[in-house]
């Protein structure tokens, strides 16, 4: 389905995951210009990208990208059962499925392609980029999961308990959480969206899909030095949900060359969503900058033609070889 307004067009199609599951996605494209680069969209647990990250998507068709996204099995319109993650890395490699299938289109060859991952979805965003470290072009990491806030976190003899109970009903809810709509938010009329949006997990966070939140987040915040591609964190002082800390770290361990991390005193976990309209656009001004300083004529250089200098450099030295065989014959 297709629907347009005057500046963005809006798609959303179902598509089948190698499990067999129906996986919803979405796009929001500039109508009449052609797109600046791509940017992906991994939205954070319990959350969903067609109502949660309209916001973000619009604002950054606006100005000019190519915009997709993709509700990760069991969340939002995807099929499975509701808010489980049985194994962290279906989910990326659907993610990474989906994001290559539209990067390979002819029109989007050349194209500069970014990601873009809030809280749960920033860890995605980081196992896409260590899965194929040569392939994205950078990445924008809002709030990322690297690390739960230990505010979040159950008591350890609880956890030990918790993964004991997951051998045998991984499937119930029963980890202990604080109200994370409650944590993440500081607009009260966003808390109110949020819990009305039918689309959004509101109950606790199943046994097993807490013990891969966990095992994920201290995989990332173990190789958080295995980060090599160019990347922004934006992340708010007083966030609850995510440690900040952990983003520095990220800042100071990452290989990346071109890294830049913006702490934002004073703002909580949801800086896209939540924030007060002031404070959300400073965020989105900060990314967008960082964007278009990247797209700009002449200032980077896609994945798309490195791998065809490295083609033609490969060819080139084929044909030099070819011919100095030829010449060795013809003596």
């Amino acid at each position: 389905m297709a629907l347009e307004t005057a500046s963005i067009r809006f798609e959303e199609e179902f598509i089948l995951n190698y499990r067999g599951f129906k996986l919803y996605t979405c796009s929001w494209l500039p109508v009449n210009t052609e797109p600046k680069a791509i940017i992906f969209l991994c939205h954070g647990y319990a959350m969903e990208c067609s109502i949660s990250m309209k916001g973000t998507a619009i604002r950054l068709a606006k100005e000019g990208f190519a915009v997709y996204g993709i509700d990760y099995e069991g969340h939002g319109k995807s099929a499975g059962m509701e808010a489980y993650i049985p194994c962290f890395e279906d989910l990326v490699n659907d993610c990474c499925n989906y994001f290559m299938s539209i990067s390979e289109k002819k029109e989007n060859k050349r194209k500069l392609r970014f990601l873009l991952g809030e809280s749960m979805g920033g860890a995605v965003t980081i196992f896409l980029h260590r899965n194929k470290p040569d392939y994205w072009d950078g990445a924008i990491l809002v709030a990322p999961m690297c690390k739960i806030a230990d505010e979040m976190k159950p008591h350890p003899l609880v956890v030990k308990a918790l993964e004991k109970l997951c051998k045998i009903i991984p499937t119930w809810k029963l980890t202990p959480v604080q109200d994370i709509t409650d944590l993440a938010i500081k607009e009260p009329a966003r808390r109110d969206e949020v819990r009305s949006n039918p689309l959004c997990y509101k109950g606790r966070p199943r046994l097993q899909t807490a013990k891969e939140l966990l095992r994920v987040c201290t995989d990332v915040e173990q190789n958080l030095d295995k980060v090599s591609l160019p990347f922004l964190i934006v992340h708010g002082g007083d966030d609850k949900v995510t440690d900040p800390s952990v983003s520095k770290l990220l800042y100071e361990s990452a290989a990346s060359v071109d890294k830049t991390l913006k702490l934002y005193p004073g703002m909580w976990h949801a800086l896209t969503s939540g924030e007060p309209v002031e404070n959300m656009n400073l965020v989105f001004a900060d990314i967008v900058a960082w964007l278009n300083q990247r797209t700009a004529v002449g200032t980077m250089t896609s994945r798309w033609e490195t791998e065809q200098k490295t083609d033609n450099d490969l060819q080139g030295k084929k044909l030099l070889v070819a011919r100095s065989s030829d010449s060795s014959l013809a003596i």
